[in-house]
């Protein structure tokens, strides 16, 4: 018993030395915000370690914020300590003030009974304000509406997209809080930019330091299926007074990049799981590709230049190679600016445009693409194009129809808010699809005949490597129906081998 008594006795020496340093105005405050801090780590860990999809947001919360303030909490403590100890060696008739507590005092049962009170309310306060605040940050309203004049574009397109219903962050951070961090320190600079008005306008593409899709894409999409052959049928409506209707049916040949699942063959013949791609651009939106680098399942390596490339050796080491990633085709996954052809299409093809309005197609795609300084200024110019055209070419039409027209003029108001941002500077032109060749390079940017490698192999321009034509119809006629044909264009251009689509046509002027 003596024995135990005197290890014991140093032990509780050492609490009582402890509790004497701590018993100061500075330390207390510490300890209540270590305490705070570590009932936000408990509760945030709990939500993290319970929840099926794990966020950047409350990872970042529960692993680093909340416990930055612990630290700092223990931190004023410790200092609270050693500023007193030394005031007390300093000066011998200085004294702490500490608190001693009597609970045989009402009054002093009273104010401990409020204290604690106040901490257990604060605490609760607290947890439910963390939470609440990694919600905000977690949410869609936080990355487009906060800056509601710099991500107008970006937040209206993206609810119409196909992922209108997936997180932003889920793209653009994905898992984890060592992205979180990057995303948030590389954009650092884009917030001062946006309180001294100085961003660019529009927002520059592609997002260069974007977080690889294997993170984020895959998480939802399977890269290793084979995917075949697809049915892709396409509805087109000239610029004619008949507003024709033309229909072409392609079976686009995705196909796989897995041998586990399927040869690898067909577009996804590009994916990064049997062979890999790395190329050069020699412009900021990765248009214009003089340099090509493929190795193949083998590990047989060819590689390409574009004939009127001149890079050599050297420069092809020193410059920067990208890896081939889904998001260099698929580049406008979820912020799509649809063109205005397409949009009129579209609308035509869903009878809220009516096709029996005379030279509609051709008149719609003009009002879209006036010339506006601002959105309001749009929306008079569509209406002033529209009613103009039908009140001098047509007349009769225009007083028997006016519900049409104005419908009309409706639908293309309605067109033009959801796809083109003069105030932003932001139409399709700024951000190019590279899904298809029609409205840009696109496919052509490697698939243009014109990149060969030194033993003479040619990236080909041939439209049967990637789809083939089942059939065409024109106002619901056949003009093609016999599988594999050549396209047949609606207007005689004689031979079409050097002329690429997007020569012709710019998704603003109706072909």
């Amino acid at each position: 018993m003596s024995d135990s008594g005197q290890n014991a006795s140093p032990l509780a020496h050492g609490f009582e030395r402890i509790r004497e340093l701590l018993r100061n105005p500075i330390s207390i405050i510490g300890l209540a915000v270590a305490v705070v801090a570590f009932g936000n780590i408990l509760f945030l860990v709990f939500i993290d370690l319970t929840r099926s999809h794990p966020s950047p947001y409350l990872g970042i919360l529960a692993y680093m914020v909340a416990p930055a303030f612990l630290v700092l909490g223990l931190a004023i403590a410790v200092f609270g300590a050693l500023y007193y100890r030394r005031k007390r060696r300093e000066s011998a008739g200085f004294t702490t003030h500490t608190m001693r507590l009597d609970f045989s005092d009402p009054a002093q049962r009273g104010a401990v009974a409020f204290f604690m009170t106040f901490i257990v309310v604060f605490i609760g306060m607290s947890v439910i304000g963390s939470y609440r605040a990694y919600e905000f940050t977690d949410s869609v309203s936080f990355c487009g509406q906060l800056c509601h004049s710099v991500m107008a574009p970006e937040f209206i397109a993206y609810q119409q997209s196909p992922h209108a219903r997936v997180a932003c962050v889920d793209c653009h951070v994905g898992a984890g809080a060592t992205w979180y961090v990057k995303s948030k320190l590389s954009g650092a600079r884009q917030v001062f930019k946006t309180a001294l008005g100085t961003f660019p306008r529009p927002i520059p593409t592609p997002v260069h330091n974007l977080r690889p899709a294997s993170d984020t894409c895959e998480t939802c999409h399977w890269p290793k299926k084979f995917y075949g052959a697809q049915l892709k049928v396409f509805n087109h409506f000239s610029s004619d007074e008949k507003n024709t209707p033309r229909q072409i049916q392609l079976l686009i040949k995705t196909g796989g990049g897995d041998p586990a699942t399927g040869e690898p063959e067909g577009i996804h013949w590009h994916m990064n799981i049997s062979n890999e791609m790395l190329y050069i651009a020699s412009d900021e939106q990765r248009q214009i590709i003089p340099y090509i680098h493929v190795k193949d399942a083998q590990g047989r390596v060819t590689e390409y230049f574009a004939k009127d490339a001149s890079l050599t050796k050297d420069q092809i080491a020193k410059a920067d190679q990208h890896r081939m990633d889904c998001v260099d085709c698929h580049n406008r996954p979820t912020h799509i600016y649809v063109p205005p052809d397409v949009s009129v299409d579209r609308s035509l093809s869903a009878h809220r445009l009516d096709i029996t309005l005379p030279f509609l197609k051709a008149q719609s795609v003009v009002a879209l693409t006036g010339k506006y300084d601002t959105t309001d200024a749009a929306m008079q110019g569509i209406a002033k194009t529209i009613y103009e055209f039908y009140n001098s070419k047509y007349p009769d039409l225009a007083r028997n129809k006016q519900p049409e027209i104005r419908g009309a003029i409706d639908e293309l108001q309605r067109i033009f808010r959801l796809t083109i941002f003069p105030e932003m500077k932001v139409d399709w032109t700024t951000h190019p699809s590279n899904i298809g060749h029609f409205y840009s390079s696109g496919c052509f940017r490697c698939h243009d005949g014109n990149h060969v490698s030194p033993e003479g192999k040619v990236i080909r321009k041939d439209c049967t490597i990637c789809h083939t034509i089942l059939g065409q119809q024109e106002n619901a006629v056949n003009i093609s129906s016999m599988p594999g044909l050549e396209f047949k264009h609606p207007v005689d251009l004689g031979d079409m081998t050097a002329v690429n689509c997007s020569d012709c046509h710019s998704g603003g002027v109706g072909p």
